[in-house]
């Protein structure tokens, strides 16, 4: 069904964004938000079989990380840092007739953040992200499809630079019921070898990552939702001194609530808290996000 047959259709498109990531630093030493934990539901309640349009969105939160966890998963009141971190984005959605039944989607994404800790504030922007993404319906419910993105390797700064490039792929899904809703995501991060001028180079870890999102359709304007993410980081390789770095490897568990307001049919705004479960070797999650989204 094409958009011009049914503009009420609309109202749901401003839910279709698919997410951008997070920047991602190999070194434990830094704050790390799960990979794509800026989600909300109907992420990826997609259309097929559309007229071409265009969505732009910011995403925002803050981390307030009094505590980190050890190599143990035990939870220490030390080490923290505050972290805030954006993402400008502009997404274009098309179809072909060619090939029906089937919704493609380019993203051109800029990430912003700014960190306090340890006495010292910086930030700027971070890299710039790329990407394509795929899907198609199984049946009038559902939505499968797959999206990957190229990650650069510099920021305005060194602090905002993770010095490697990185592909972030993963399959996503979305399933609607009357009342509710069920989406999320699974994939992988693989990144380069990281080149510093007179220093070692290092491989980054593999990240492993998976986001769910549980909403209840309370209203037309109004839908709470609960919000699952994990991530596991495998150990950093020096390949200079050939072995891992000690505490490298990471992982955590967060669950969250949120809510999402359709103000208009051309403007949304979602917003969440999210908090650590569990995890090892990293700063913990205690964290709110927002996101806004406008269709043209």
């Amino acid at each position: 069904m094409r958009l011009t047959e049914k503009p009420e259709r609309l109202r749901s498109l401003l839910r279709l964004v698919i997410p951008g990531v997070v920047l991602l630093y190999a070194s434990p030493a830094h704050a790390a938000d799960v990979t794509l934990g800026i989600i909300g539901p109907h992420e990826y309640d997609l259309p097929v079989d559309f007229k071409p349009f265009n969505v732009l969105v910011q995403y925002g939160d803050g981390n307030a990380a009094g505590s980190t966890y050890n190599s143990l998963g035990q939870r220490q009141a030390r080490g923290g840092s505050h972290t805030w971190a954006g993402m400008t984005k502009y997404v274009h959605f098309r179809s072909f007739e060619a090939i029906p039944h089937v919704g493609f989607a380019f993203e051109l994404i800029q990430s912003e953040s700014y960190s306090l800790a340890n006495g010292t504030d910086y930030g700027g922007l971070g890299p710039t992200i790329v990407g394509p993404a795929a899907w198609f319906k199984p049946n009038a419910h559902s939505t499968f499809g797959i999206q990957t993105f190229m990650q650069t390797p510099e920021g305005t700064r060194d602090a905002t630079s993770p010095h490697y490039w990185s592909n972030i792929s993963s399959f996503i899904f979305d399933y609607e019921w009357e009342h509710f809703s069920f989406d999320g995501d699974a994939g992988t991060v693989v990144g380069s070898t990281k080149h510093v001028k007179g220093a070692h180079s290092y491989s980054p870890g593999v990240v492993f990552y998976s986001n769910l999102r549980f909403s209840w359709k309370a209203t037309q304007k109004l839908e709470p939702f609960v919000a699952f993410d994990w991530q596991n980081v495998t150990g950093t390789y020096d390949n200079s001194a050939k072995r891992y770095l000690d505490d490298s490897n990471s992982r955590e568990t967060t669950l969250g609530l949120g809510l999402m307001y359709n103000i208009s049919k051309h403007f949304s705004v979602t917003g969440r808290y999210s908090h650590s479960l569990e995890a090892r070797n990293t700063p913990e999650t205690n964290a709110y996000y927002v996101k806004f989204v406008y269709l043209w």
